[in-house]
């Protein structure tokens, strides 16, 4: 369901930043407390040894948390920013479409902390997993530029 028309944060939420692009996460649902997303995986992700690079699974990670955080606090007028993230890299793989499923595990006045699993769509199994620390922050002002 693309509720974007009606909900301009979420059209916010779901643009992607240039970084975020090259690791071609597509975030698909937001909400406080979870989001969806998907990637296809392959050669432009990998490593010189031919498997996906550790960093773009901990940069879902990275990207899917503070985006659910960031979304659970807009109404505060704040955003959330990673303090600590730790992805384990759980299976190489070379190629695969993949599910990025992250939920909420805490939401405190300053903090959050949020679990995020990447998973092969193919075969089911995991092939990272991550926890997102995030500070909630005030958000930027718009500086009109």
């Amino acid at each position: 369901m693309d509720d974007t028309a009606s909900d301009p944060l979420l059209s916010q939420m779901r643009r992607n930043s240039r970084f975020t692009e090259a690791t071609g996460l597509i975030i698909d649902e937001v909400s406080s407390t979870s989001v969806t997303g998907h990637a296809q995986l392959g050669e432009e992700h990998h490593t010189p040894w031919g498997v996906v690079h550790g960093g773009v699974y901990a940069s879902m990670v990275e990207t899917a948390g503070s985006v659910g955080a960031s979304y659970a606090v807009a109404d505060r007028q704040q955003i959330a920013v990673g303090v600590h993230n730790a992805t384990d890299f759980l299976r190489p793989t070379s190629a695969a479409q993949v599910r990025v499923t992250a939920r909420a595990l805490f939401q405190g006045r300053t903090q959050q902390l949020w679990e995020v699993i990447i998973t092969d769509v193919d075969s089911g199994k995991d092939l990272a997993r991550g926890q997102l620390r995030t500070q909630n922050i005030p958000a930027p002002q718009d500086s009109g530029q």
